[in-house]
């Protein structure tokens, strides 16, 4: 007879304790520990002539192309790595109302006809969905639909109904009847995600999962969700736009830090297929502290507006605040301006900030932060029709960037006519650019050109 026990596990990260404290030592939440129940079952001896694992070469292992299906929305292909894989598994999350569900929709409506689809749903009525289907005026109503929060329902309907794709909205309120726990848990997610990993790679069915997120805008729950699905999606938005991000941060398919964008309209997502217009604000007249620059997220070249503010500071610390950026390499940067450029900013408070509200991970904006800072402090404004990229080094050097020339040929579909880049990125001979090329490799340079 197997007997049971308890033990506590923290809500945010999984971790496990004999007994309840009040601050998680792993993840540092407070009162996240909540008391589970577990089944200790007896061990098994298993001796090593029972062992019945297969060992195989990697070169004798036979593969074959999965052929990929369209979501009927290329922004969402570009984000998934080209399309639906057959067996992956999926999450996808973001703020309530947020379209996470809007978004799904319009997928499974998209792809029914090319693979059998079904929607279960968990929060929601059947009434609701269909109302919220009209709504979005789909181009197909004959959608498989379904309200369970049972995982072993489920995968039962799953095994009956055959689809291709699976739509889980959410697993948060998944429960399996192995577990006594609550839906949400720690247990309950583990376990009944494990179901249907399990499921969808025995049966080769794509299962999209929605996931509830933390007021931080992580995905709410342990992160071994996060390490047992295939891909991980996060919606984003800035308070009051209607514009809708889509970030890959774990893809086995394709490419990290893949971006789609979506507007929200009253007929749902719709696809923004100019990007980058989103986060260029052409100014009337040129003014100080503002620079364009080329942003890399996954493989799609941006262009974004760079703002600095600079102003005398009333208090002992000037303050450093930046938005879309790091605030330490913000602080690094003034200081090589100071060391290689002769321009202290001791005594003035620096603003920094990436229009539209996107986040900038990369170091090709350094030097357009730090043109955008010194022009601010002078109060004279850089050319409109100059774009800037390359990344700082701490010897006052201009490094280059990846894929420079991608960079280049989409600054110059929009218009502009100068790029301020580093030497290593000069094009080369055999590709035709349309916009004069200026490539520095000091610091010094390029402060002077500007």
């Amino acid at each position: 007879m197997a007997k049971s026990k308890t033990q506590y596990a923290c809500q945010s990260c999984g971790a496990v304790s004999p007994k309840w404290i009040g601050q998680c030592p792993d993840c540092g939440s407070w009162n996240s520990y909540v008391e589970t129940v577990i089944e200790v079952s007896r061990a098994r001896n298993w001796s090593a002539s029972s062992a019945s694992t297969a060992v195989q070469r990697l070169d004798q292992v036979s593969t074959r192309d999965e052929p990929r299906t369209a979501s009927g929305l290329s922004e969402m292909d570009r984000v998934l790595g080209g399309g639906i894989v057959p067996g992956a598994v999926i999450l996808i999350g973001g703020d309530p109302g947020i379209g996470k569900s809007t978004l799904l929709l319009q997928v499974l409506a998209a792809v029914e006809g090319k693979l059998s689809t079904l929607y279960v749903t968990g929060e929601e009525s059947l009434q609701q969905v269909h109302l919220r289907a009209k709504r979005l005026d789909l181009p197909r109503l004959d959608l498989p639909v379904a309200t369970e929060t049972s995982v072993e329902r489920i995968i039962a309907l799953m095994t009956a109904q055959k689809p291709g794709l699976v739509v889980i909205d959410s697993i948060q309120t998944l429960s399996t009847d192995a577990l006594d726990s609550a839906p949400g848990s720690v247990s309950q997610l583990r376990e009944c995600a494990a179901q249907l990993v399990r499921h969808a790679k025995s049966t080769q069915t794509t299962v999209i999962l929605v996931g509830h997120v933390t007021k931080e805008g992580a995905i709410a729950g342990p992160r071994v969700l996060e390490h047992m699905v295939d891909t991980v999606l996060y919606f984003e938005h800035d308070a009051g736009s209607r514009y809708r991000i889509v970030r890959a941060v774990k893809n086995r398919y394709g490419a990290v830090n893949e971006l789609g964008v979506f507007a929200m309209t009253d007929g749902g997502l719709k696809e923004v297929s100019n990007p980058s217009a989103l986060f260029l604000s052409r100014h009337e007249q040129p003014v100080p502290g503002s620079v364009i620059t080329v942003t890399r997220q996954g493989s799609r070249p941006l262009l974004v507006e760079v703002q600095a503010l600079v102003d005398a500071s009333q208090l002992g610390n000037p303050r450093r605040v930046t938005l879309g950026f790091e605030g330490n390499r913000l602080n690094m940067l003034l200081a090589v301006l100071h060391r290689h450029g002769g321009i202290a900013f001791g005594d003035q408070d620096v603003f920094a900030n990436v229009v539209g509200g996107m986040r900038i991970q990369e170091t090709a904006a350094d030097l357009p932060l730090l043109l955008a800072a010194l022009s601010s402090l002078r109060g004279r404004p850089v050319p409109t029709d100059l774009v800037v990229f390359g990344e700082v080094g701490l010897a006052g050097e201009i490094r280059p960037v990846q894929g420079g020339e991608e960079r280049l040929q989409e600054a110059a579909k929009h218009g502009f006519k100068r790029a301020l880049v580093p030497e290593a990125n000069r094009p080369r001979k055999s590709v035709r650019m349309e916009l004069e090329t200026i490539a520095v490799s000091r610091l010094e340079q390029a402060l002077a050109y500007v």
